[in-house]
């Protein structure tokens, strides 16, 4: 009985040990800024590629909401005033509210009088230089999403290269830590890559979705603009 309690004794305290030396011996938690200084060169590039999305994506996104903000019944307002004859009042409404369907419509107020085809020319012309001023930038957003993981594989492919210099010139034999380490800091870029390039493809859609919106209001205002100057009334 004395020998039974003797060997659970001592198998609990070398359990305890093990355990000990294991906790010990167990790798720190590594920090965000050191996997960031790891990844190498490719990661200042990534780093400029980031800012540029998010300075392209709010700008953007700030000048579309101002623009798809036309005051409640813009439309009939200038409708009512067309009618009524008060062009000039109709003007100075466009003139005061600042988005791009107002823009166009201020153009074709300005050309009544003439031909119904060359008011809708000058129309067009407006709002084909209005959608130009909306998709500002939003090549330069897609071309971050495209290039950041391409970017963030190339510095995975070169500091792979890398890695594997160190391991050929390593004497004896290789460690698996030296292997590892050189691995994960490699694929660093490339995650970092992939969490640029995402966010900057799902905010480019959402940018062109915008923009959709806005040029069905802007060709939507425009018909009715000119289908208003065929009315008998006039």
């Amino acid at each position: 009985m004395t020998s039974l309690l003797l060997q659970i004794t001592t198998t609990a305290a070398d359990t305890t040990a093990a355990l000990a030396e294991g906790a010990e011996a167990a790798p720190e938690s590594v920090r965000l800024i050191d996997l960031a200084l790891a990844g190498g060169w490719a990661m200042i590039p990534l780093a400029l590629l980031s800012l540029a999305a998010i300075y392209i994506f709010v700008e953007r996104f700030l000048t579309l909401k101002k623009a798809a903000k036309n005051p409640d019944g813009f439309n009939e307002r200038i409708k009512k005033m067309v009618l009524a004859g008060d062009i000039n009042g109709a003007k100075m409404l466009c003139a005061q509210t600042n988005t791009p369907v107002s823009r166009m419509l201020e153009k074709g107020l300005t050309r009544i009088g003439n031909p119904l085809k060359n008011i809708e020319t000058s129309i067009e012309n407006v709002g084909k230089i209005e959608i130009s001023r909306l998709e500002k930038n939003l090549a330069a957003l897609a071309t971050v999403a495209g290039a950041a993981p391409m970017l963030g594989f190339l510095g995975t492919v070169t500091g792979m290269i890398g890695a594997f210099i160190a391991i050929a010139q390593a004497e004896g034999s290789v460690s698996p830590k030296l292997l590892s380490s050189g691995i994960y800091e490699a694929m660093v870029t490339t995650a970092t890559g992939l969490i640029i390039g995402l966010p900057a493809y799902v905010g480019y859609n959402y940018l062109v979705s915008k923009i959709d919106s806005i040029v069905h209001a802007m060709e939507y205002s425009s018909i009715e603009f000119l289908d208003l100057l065929q009315e008998p009334q006039l």
